[in-house]
């Protein structure tokens, strides 16, 4: 029997060795994860310390001009589902589909298996020591028409918001919705 942990280790060294980055910056950053997940055998684990890899998906509405966020409760700011790989899971693309019906309640979801972002941040409520970063693996997924969503445990709220007035100007999160936009459209 196969260790999830080490087939999900090699299943996203493989996905970011071979993912090609929009842009110089996300390149830069696309080389860390590898590097990162090279000289960690637990990289995707939430026990490694200062950083790990963490899967997320920003899902669409079907007509592809709305997105569905939540409001985290920890952050109390609007994000795209995700978070940590749990053990179970055996591929990132996997983590990333699980953590969006967890957050979303929104059941049929289409994941796009290729990453549209990579994103490193803090997190500070994360771990008691601090200085904690998430190298976050973002995703893609389109929701079915008449989608219905619900508020999970770790939000305040989930809601549609117009892909073009998001509650929040933080530009990673605008390149996200702009780069998954422009995906679905070639």
């Amino acid at each position: 029997m196969t260790d999830p942990q080490v087939s999900l280790h090699d299943d996203a060294l493989a996905l970011l060795r071979g993912w090609r980055a929009p842009n110089d910056e996300q390149e830069r950053v696309r080389r860390r994860y590898v590097h990162h997940l090279e000289a960690e055998p637990t990289g995707l684990d939430r026990s490694c310390y200062p950083d790990h890899v963490t899967a997320s998906t920003l899902v669409l509405s079907a007509d592809h001009q709305q997105v569905l966020l939540t409001l985290h409760a920890k952050a109390n700011a609007w994000f795209q589902m995700g978070g940590h790989c749990e053990p179970g899971d055996t591929t990132l693309a996997g983590a990333a589909l699980r953590e969006a019906v967890e957050e979303s309640g929104v059941l049929g979801l289409v994941l796009d298996p290729v990453p549209v972002q990579l994103d490193v941040h803090d997190v500070p409520f994360c771990d008691p020591r601090g200085g904690v970063h998430h190298l976050d693996v973002r995703f893609l997924a389109v929701a079915p028409a008449e989608a219905v969503h619900a508020v999970s445990e770790e939000s305040l709220d989930v809601r549609w918001w117009p892909a073009d007035a998001l509650p929040t100007d933080d530009p990673n999160m605008v390149e996200l919705v702009q780069l998954a936009r422009k995906r679905l459209r070639t």
